[in-house]
């Protein structure tokens, strides 16, 4: 139903049928199947980057200018890409590796390489946050750099780190719809195929209901175990 012919309320009434939603639920399970994926790598290759930019930095527990002057610019490059040049730019590296640059398996190449040095900023600036004299406190304890990082830095920003990967999720949720006008299939591809290109209105209200409902999701299991934890510490 469209909006050039049907009333508001009768296109958005219609956009909760069964007939809306039979072709909405197969890109649900698209969606939701990019988003885990890609969210499981950018947590790990993200951690990992922030990681290595703080233990580098000049006051961090392993200075090294070249290495963290390297790995900031590379960062750097691809946060000042928009989404949707670095999915064009990303299109025949995903062709190399899964043999193809459309569908979803190509989509998780571009949700990479836009989110995780977006996350990688946000685990640095969650570990900049740690008070500098519980670390010295350690090292006059003689600890190690290892058992400093994963015993006192990595669990007293753990709150903000959880905040900082749930935003994350939501990007990479935003990104997903955007990737739908690339072929990547999910909801973002219904919306345009069908609610922009052939004003099929009662199914972008669809997909936007959807879009919600799974960042308002995100948004609650996140908030949710960061405020546990803050409680469990008697920080709230």
């Amino acid at each position: 139903m469209s909006l050039y012919k049907y009333s508001f309320w009768e296109v958005l009434k219609h956009s909760f049928s069964a007939e809306v939603w039979d072709k909405v639920m197969p890109a649900i399970g698209e969606t939701m199947y990019m988003v885990a994926v890609s969210s499981v790598f950018v947590l790990i290759f993200g951690v990992l980057l922030g990681l290595i930019l703080v233990m580098t930095s000049k006051e961090g527990l392993v200075p090294c200018k070249v290495i963290h002057s390297i790995l900031g610019a590379v960062i750097n490059c691809f946060r000042s890409l928009p989404q949707v040049i670095i999915i064009i730019v990303m299109l025949p590296v995903a062709r190399a590796l899964v043999g193809k640059s459309y569908g979803s398996n190509a989509c998780i190449i571009s949700l990479i390489a836009s989110c995780v040095p977006l996350f990688a900023r946000l685990v640095e600036s969650s570990l900049l946050e740690i008070d500098k004299g519980k670390i010295e406190a350690a090292k006059a304890m003689g600890s190690g750099n290892m058992r400093i990082l994963f015993t006192i830095m990595v669990p007293e920003t753990l709150p903000s780190l959880i905040r900082a990967f749930t935003n994350a999720v939501v990007i990479v949720i935003s990104m997903t719809a955007l990737a739908g006008s690339f072929g990547a299939g999910g909801i973002g591809y219904i919306a345009v195929t069908y609610g922009y290109t052939r004003y099929r209105h009662d199914l972008l209200f669809a997909t936007i209901v959807v879009l919600i409902v799974i960042v308002q999701a995100v948004q609650l299991v996140g908030d949710t175990i960061s405020k546990v934890i803050l409680k469990k510490r008697h920080l709230i």
